[in-house]
């Protein structure tokens, strides 16, 4: 099958099977790609696309497409993650006010919002896992990154200072920028 091909259906599947937003997705986008990317690649496109403007799942897509196909591969496969959740949003907006009517699509989204809340987690502990300790699956071997942990230390009492101090959340681009310098800090001058 040629790339584009491929990219577009991944992540047309992708895009078609996930519900909760692009931090759900990230397991399905992880699994899917392992074909093209390895673990350390995948998690520096998370990195990459958590950081840049834009939802994470459209960033990924457009990143992973690009680097197997150029161009044209990340057209391909960000068309193929946003085209089915653009067809159900269209469908939603021309039925929301009929369907919410129904016990059944209550209880639906219902149901899914404990698995949205299990997919974000889980992604959340395997990436700490796997920064922290080098571990994606069981074959690997056990290297612990002190300076991973650090920087996570940092940005954690970071967050929560600011919480207690300024009673207000920190901005995320504060994060994102302490966050880099730290990393060029730990990782470049040690």
């Amino acid at each position: 099958m040629p790339i584009l091909l491929d990219l577009f259906l991944t992540f047309l599947k992708i895009g078609t099977v996930s519900f909760g937003g692009g931090y759900a997705m990230i397991p399905l986008i992880t699994d899917e790609c392992s074909r093209w990317l390895s673990n350390d690649q995948i998690m520096n496109f998370i990195a990459v696309a958590e950081s840049t403007p834009g939802p994470i799942a459209i960033n990924m897509a457009t990143f992973i497409g690009a680097s197997q196909g150029g161009v044209l591969g990340a057209i391909c496969a960000t068309l193929g993650v946003v085209l089915p959740s653009f067809i159900i949003i269209l469908l939603i907006v021309a039925l929301i006010s009929s369907l919410m009517k129904f016990a059944g699509v209550k209880a639906f989204l219902s149901g899914l919002r404990p698995v949205v809340v299990g997919l974000i987690v889980a992604t959340g502990l395997l990436m700490t896992i796997t920064v922290i300790t080098s571990i994606s699956n069981v074959y690997d071997t056990f290297k612990f990154d002190w300076r991973a942990l650090v920087i996570f230390g940092l940005i954690t009492i970071t967050h929560f200072g600011y919480k207690i101090i300024f009673k207000k959340k920190i901005s995320p681009i504060i994060v994102i920028i302490l966050s880099a310098g730290l990393g060029i800090l730990m990782y470049g001058l040690i």
